[in-house]
């Protein structure tokens, strides 16, 4: 019950507190990007939901726009925003959208569906998360191979209320500590498909 039902309600709730009592914050957030690295504020990208089906995930941007590296487009500001997880916090309307689980895999691009191993691909068999599992045990530092792995065992798992609440404490100590958003060696992390090239 709490899989089909509880959940879903429990955590579009919890968005809606979040966007209600936290909408100066959002306005500071972004205030601050606007005069830190202008228009656009959001960042918008495809993403694999449930079943792979695709969506629009936001972000605060924490990037310069433009091409090149993404260690020539993140100033300081861009990796402080994405060491706090404050990035994130506008995917509280993908999760009262019904898009995204407060708790299950990071969604991931569209194009990562058909590289995935059929093994990896039981990750897409839950709502992507905000916070995860993966999350949990590292981040953004954590290689490719484990991240997925992670998933995929919250995935076979099933959903529990205790597992996830268990998961949003973890989760929450490791970005107040300010670790894992970055893989050891990167400004951010390499795409699943160069490790794979």
């Amino acid at each position: 019950m709490y899989a089909l039902w509880g959940k879903p309600m429990l955590e579009r709730a919890v968005a809606a507190l979040v966007l209600g009592l936290g909408a100066p914050i959002f306005a500071l957030l972004a205030l601050a990007v606007l005069l830190a690295l202008g228009r656009p504020i959001l960042f918008r990208q495809r993403r694999a939901g449930r079943h792979g089906a695709p969506f629009t995930l936001l972000k605060f941007r924490s990037m310069r726009e433009g091409a090149g590296p993404d260690a020539a487009r993140l100033n300081g500001f861009g990796r402080w925003l994405r060491a706090s997880g404050l990035d994130e916090l506008p995917q509280m309307i993908n999760i009262l959208r019904g898009d995204m689980a407060l708790v299950g895999p990071r969604p991931l691009p569209c194009e990562y569906n058909p590289i995935f191993s059929a093994a990896e691909a039981k990750r897409l068999w839950v709502r992507p998360g905000l916070l995860g599992l993966a999350q949990a045990e590292g981040r953004n530092a954590l290689p490719w191979a484990r991240r997925l792995a992670f998933d995929v065992r919250y995935a076979e798992e099933g959903i529990e209320f205790s597992k996830d609440m268990r998961l949003v404490l973890r989760c929450g100590a490791l970005v107040l500590r300010g670790q894992g958003a970055a893989m050891p060696g990167h400004a951010t992390s390499p795409s699943l498909a160069e490790t794979r090239a």
